[in-house]
């Protein structure tokens, strides 16, 4: 009966080989070439997932050469049909204007617990292999995945989504949008506070906003290079760039507003406006600065704090390409361009628009 099944295959006569291997498989259910009949029959019928499973169990369990040759021509049919698919839908999701956009992919963290069983579905997904797969996975912090067009970073984020592995993803476009104020410092601190700070041109000038409109908290360090001689190895001076220092940086979000409140500690004037805490002029930055911050704490006691940027930059520094399209909006003097402060910027902005998605 075997070859009468082979036979409706070859005249693709599908229903006749489901009714004979419907009888075959109660009387014969354990023999591989009536598996591998049911693995083409799932093929035939557009179940690509099961009948990936009958041929790989093939492959695990079965040492006759003329099935496992076949078993691997089927898989290998499979991915093919799949990898097209996926072209196709991939073409289709970048094929308006806004979709083909330059965009980033974010993943976040996954509970440790389900990290094995994720990874084998973000690997199906991504199509790598399991090992490569775990390894990605992040388990604190963000993971600035991938770049490209918006609408392929969607098929694929939707996929993962579904699949149960969270992430997210933004167009870098949504992110310029945002403005930006330097904060000089605070004429008033009352329930309708004042900062004196400079927009996007640089220009001089206030701003009055109520603490409930703060949504978003984020803190991060950026690092201060300086150029230091060092001996070698072999005891010869080399100039190497060093970091010395950090600036810290807090960013206030107001979606309601669209914009970001930048304060960092070098360039807040402590000295000016009202004061956060008592002889602040006889104190250090670092004292001013966690005065500062604490004073944030009392205002903004249920808001969030986001303060993971140093995982987010490990995986972003080397995303030259993304970085090198955003406004860092942060006016440092550096001898030398440095990926940190788009790096921050992007964190901060992908933080403000996943608050207003929500």
């Amino acid at each position: 009966m075997i070859e009468q099944v082979a036979s409706a295959f070859e005249r693709q006569d599908y229903r006749t080989a489901a009714k004979l291997l419907k009888q075959l498989l109660k009387e014969a259910p354990e023999n591989p070439w009536v598996q591998f009949y049911a693995g083409r029959l799932y093929e035939a019928s557009g179940k690509p997932q099961e009948a990936e499973k009958v041929y790989r169990r093939l492959l695990r369990d079965t040492t006759n050469t003329k099935i496992v040759t076949q078993a691997r021509q089927g898989l290998q049919r499979l991915l093919e049909i799949e990898q097209e698919e996926r072209k196709r839908a991939i073409a289709q999701a970048t094929a308006d204007a806004n979709n083909a956009e330059l965009g980033v992919l974010v993943l976040e963290p996954v509970n440790n617990n389900h990290k094995t069983q994720l990874a084998q579905k973000f690997a199906q997904i991504i199509q790598i292999d399991s090992y490569s797969a775990r390894l990605l996975l992040p388990s604190r912090g963000w993971r600035l995945y991938r770049s490209g067009a918006v609408g392929e970073l969607k098929f694929y984020g939707e996929q993962l989504q579904n699949a149960g592995i969270p992430c997210f993803w933004a167009k870098l476009t949504d992110i310029e949008k945002i403005q930006v104020f330097q904060v000089n410092y605070f004429a008033e601190t009352t329930q309708k506070a004042t900062i004196i700070c400079r927009n996007q041109a640089n220009q001089l000038g206030s701003l009055s906003f109520d603490w409930t409109e703060v949504k978003g908290r984020v803190q991060g360090l950026l690092p201060i290079f300086e150029e230091v001689v060092d001996v070698s190895a072999r005891r010869r001076l080399e100039r190497k760039t060093q970091t010395q220092d950090y600036f810290q940086f807090c960013d206030l979000h107001l979606p309601q507003r669209r914009c970001i409140l930048r304060f960092y500690d070098n360039g807040y004037e402590f000295q000016q406006g009202a004061k956060i805490a008592p002889q602040v002029s006889q104190n250090t930055i670092r004292i001013n600065w966690n005065n500062l911050l604490n004073f944030f704490d009392e205002q903004l006691s249920s808001i969030k704090i986001w303060s993971d940027f140093a995982l987010f930059a490990e995986t972003a520094l080397d995303q030259t390409e993304v970085l090198n399209n955003i406004e860092s909006h942060i006016h440092l003097f550096r001898r030398e361009k440095t990926n940190w402060d788009s790096a921050f910027h992007l964190y901060s902005g992908l933080i403000f628009l996943n608050s207003i998605s929500e």
